[in-house]
C-alpha cells in the first residue's frame, strides 16, 4: 500500500509527464504548421520560365511555334508544374548574338527566372552558354543546333530538346548510298550551321563508299543560286545534298526545279530545307527527300493527339519547332513532378531533368550524358503536298559528344 508521500510524488510525476507531453505535441504541431506554411508559401510562388526567343524579324514564326508548343504541354498539366502555377517571362532575342549575354542576365538576375528557354539562333546560343556557365542558370535549348552546346561547351545545367545539325544530316548519308548514289554535290551557306550539317552527311556518305565530287559554299544569306545550279548541271552528279532553311530553302528548291534539275538529279537535304515551307514550295517540292526528327504525318497515338490538340488551340498544323516547345514543357512537367515542385535544390532538379524519358510526338526520347536528345531520325518525302514518312532513317541516334567534360 502506497503512503501519502508516495501518492504525492506519483501525482507530481504524472503532472510533469502530462505537461511535457503537452509541450511536445504543441511543439510538433507548431513545427508541422511551420513546414506546411513554408510549403504553402513556396507553392504560392509560380515557376518562372524565361523565354529568350525571337518574337520579331525573320525567325519570329519559330519563336511563336516553340512558345505555343510549350504552353500547350503545360496546359495539359492543368497549367502547373510540380503543383505550382507558371509565369512566362517573354524576352525578344531578335536573333541578335551581340545582345545575348545582356538579355540572359536580365532574365536570370533581373526577373529571377527558374529556367531560361532559348534560343533559336546558334549565334545567340553561344552568348547564352557563356552566361549559363557564369550564373549556373538551368537552360533548355529548344532549337539551336550548334554541336558545341552539348559537346565542347557542355555543362550540367544546360539541356537541349531539339537536335544538332549532325544528328539530322548524318542519316541521309547512309540513305543516299543505299539508294544507289555514288557521286554527290553538296551546297549550303558558308556559315557554321551549313558546315556542321554538310559534315554530318559527308561523314556517313563517304564511310559507306560514296564520293563528294564538289562542295559549293554560298555566301550567307545570299539566295542567288543560278550560277551554282549551272555548275551542278555541268558536273551532273548522281544527287545533290543541301542545307538551306526558311526563305532560302524555298528559293533553292524552286530554282532547282525551274532549272530543270529536279527530274534528272534527285534533291536530298536536311529536313529544315522543307520544314514549314510546304505551301510555299508547291509543285517544286514534290519528290524532295529529307531527314529530320519529326513529321506531322507520323502515325502514332502521341503524335495524332498532339496534332489534334495543337490545331484546336492554334488553328494550324504543328511543325518541328512546335514539337521542340511541347517536349520542353513535358520535360519540365516530368522533372518538377519528380522533385515535388522544388526549384531551389538545383542538383536534384538537374538529376531529375537528366532522367526524363518522353513518349513524344516524334517518338521515344531520352537524354545522353551530355544532355542531348537520343531520338529517331525519319526519312521523309513530299508527296501530294504532304511530308510523308518513308522510313526510320536511323533509330535512336545519339550524337558524338567525346569532347564533353562535365
Amino acid at each position: 500500500m502506497l503512503t501519502p508521500l508516495h501518492n504525492h510524488n506519483t501525482s507530481s510525476l504524472v503532472n510533469i509527464m502530462k505537461h511535457a507531453l503537452k509541450n511536445t505535441v504543441l511543439a510538433s504541431l507548431i513545427g508541422t504548421s511551420l513546414v506546411a506554411s513554408a510549403m504553402a508559401t513556396a507553392s504560392e510562388h509560380p515557376v518562372k520560365l524565361g523565354l529568350m526567343l525571337p518574337y520579331s524579324g525573320t525567325y519570329s514564326a519559330l519563336g511563336e511555334a516553340i512558345t505555343n508548343g510549350l504552353k500547350l504541354a503545360i496546359k495539359e498539366q492543368d497549367g502547373q508544374l510540380g503543383g505550382r502555377d507558371v509565369e512566362y517571362v517573354r524576352l525578344d532575342s531578335e536573333a541578335d548574338p551581340s545582345q545575348a549575354p545582356q538579355n540572359m542576365s536580365r532574365l536570370v538576375k533581373g526577373d529571377d527566372v527558374d529556367f531560361v528557354i532559348g534560343p533559336v539562333h546558334s549565334g545567340v546560343a553561344m552568348g547564352m552558354l557563356r552566361m549559363a556557365k557564369k550564373t549556373g542558370a538551368i537552360t533548355i535549348i529548344p532549337n539551336a543546333g550548334l554541336e558545341a552546346a552539348t559537346n565542347q561547351l557542355c555543362m550540367p545545367n544546360v539541356f537541349r530538346t531539339s537536335h544538332s545539325m549532325w544528328q539530322d544530316s548524318y542519316p541521309m548519308g547512309k540513305v543516299a548510298y543505299e539508294r544507289g548514289h555514288r557521286k554527290v554535290v553538296t551546297i549550303t551557306w558558308d556559315y557554321a550551321a551549313g558546315k556542321e550539317d554538310v559534315a554530318g552527311f559527308k561523314e556517313a556518305f563517304t564511310k559507306a563508299g560514296g564520293e563528294i565530287v564538289e562542295q559549293i559554299w554560298v555566301p550567307f544569306p545570299s539566295t542567288e543560286f543560278q550560277s551554282y545550279l549551272s555548275q551542278i548541271a555541268s558536273i551532273d552528279p548522281d544527287a545533290v545534298y543541301t542545307f538551306f532553311a526558311g526563305g532560302g530553302g524555298v528559293s533553292f528548291v524552286r530554282d532547282y526545279a525551274a532549272a530543270g534539275l529536279k527530274e534528272s538529279i534527285p534533291l536530298l537535304g536536311s529536313g529544315f530545307l522543307t520544314e514549314g515551307n510546304l505551301q510555299a514550295l508547291g509543285e517544286a517540292g514534290e519528290g524532295v527527300m529529307t531527314t529530320l526528327h519529326y513529321a506531322d504525318t507520323l502515325q502514332s497515338e502521341a503524335n495524332r493527339n498532339f496534332v489534334s490538340a495543337y490545331q484546336e488551340a492554334y488553328g494550324e498544323t504543328p511543325d518541328a519547332y512546335a514539337v521542340h516547345g511541347y517536349d520542353t514543357g513535358k520535360m519540365l512537367a516530368q522533372a518538377l513532378y519528380s522533385v515535388k515542385g522544388d526549384t531551389e535544390n538545383k542538383e536534384a532538379l538537374i538529376e531529375a531533368l537528366s532522367n526524363v524519358h518522353l513518349d513524344s510526338p516524334r517518338g521515344p526520347i531520352s537524354f545522353s550524358d551530355s544532355h542531348h536528345p537520343i531520338q529517331n531520325i525519319y526519312l521523309r518525302e513530299i508527296q501530294d503536298g504532304k511530308q510523308e514518312v518513308v522510313d526510320v532513317a536511323y533509330e535512336q541516334l545519339e550524337v558524338p559528344d567525346d569532347a564533353c567534360k562535365m
